[in-house]
This record gives structure tokens, sequence and C-alpha cells, in this order.
């Protein structure tokens, strides 16, 4: 199984998260407190970091944080959600924050709430 950080390809770190969207590190922290993004630590030096993937054009992708949330309901960690939108499924066919960004939210949220059962 691929460790998360070669699972995908670019994050953030909170500081940048915070550049990204035009807001203070103390916001973001509450974007994630509020469960809008998730990050985990990465890097040697255990960084929180967000899949640069989650900001697009200077905001939280859209479908996102119903996603998270659906998942989390799930009983999956920060770690599994990321780990589980940026997985290959060749039923789809691709990852789903793929599907996310291509506005297909309705399918991936019933595949995630189907991981309930």
């Amino acid at each position: 199984m691929d460790t998360l950080e070669n699972l995908v390809p670019d994050w953030l770190p909170l500081p940048d998260v915070a550049e990204a969207l035009d807001l203070s590190v103390t916001k973001v922290h509450g974007l994630l407190n509020e469960r809008a993004l998730v990050a985990v630590r990465v890097t040697d030096r255990g960084i929180r970091s967000v899949p640069a993937e989650f900001i697009v054009d200077g905001h939280v992708l859209e479908s996102l944080k119903g996603t998270i949330a659906v998942l989390g309901d799930s009983g999956f960690t920060d770690e599994e959600i990321i780990r589980w939108l940026y997985t290959e499924d060749d039923s789809l066919p691709g990852r789903p924050i793929d599907a996310l960004k291509e506005g297909r939210k309705t399918e991936i949220r019933r595949r995630a709430q189907s991981l309930a059962w």
C-alpha cells in the first residue's frame, strides 16, 4: 500500500493553505475544526498539511466538506479520508478526488455512504 505522501502528489502546509485562501492560519484551523478540510502530518518533520487539490481558485473545493462529513460519519480518520479520496477506483474510473473536481459529488457521496454498511 502506498504511503499517503506518495499517494497525494502535492501537499500544502497550513501557512500555505492560509495564503492560498487569503485567510489567517487561525481561520484555517477553524476550517479544520468544522471539518471543511482535513489535514495530516507529513514529511519527516511531521508538518500538518492539506492535499493541494483541496484548494481550487482560492477556495476550498466546494463538494469537499459534505464528502468529509459522510466519510467521517462512517468512522474514517482524516488519514483514511485522504487515502480514500486519492485511491484509484476502476469502477469510477479514476480517483474520487478527480470526480469531485469534475462536479460528480452525488456519485461520490453515494459511494462514501455505502462504506458505512
